[in-house]
């Protein structure tokens, strides 16, 4: 008898781990989605998401400090 693999059972590729970090940094995400991705995020995929995640953020800050010095 073969074993299959439920939707949930396999591991998030890191497209849908980038989406979950990008919510997580709004702080917005439902239960039952929370409980999946705990469940199957990679957590190199997660620690990748982030730290690509922070250095746009910070990238986007600085834009935006050079932009209101330049024009302020």
């Amino acid at each position: 008898m073969e074993q299959h693999e439920r939707p949930q059972d396999r591991p998030a590729s890191f497209g849908a781990t980038m989406k979950a970090v990008f919510w997580s940094f709004f702080g917005i995400r439902k239960g039952k989605d929370y409980e999946r991705d705990a469940a199957s995020l990679n957590p190199l995929y997660v620690i990748a998401g982030a730290l690509l995640g922070v250095a746009i953020f910070i990238g986007v800050l600085l834009l935006l400090v050079r932009f209101a010095v330049t024009h302020g």
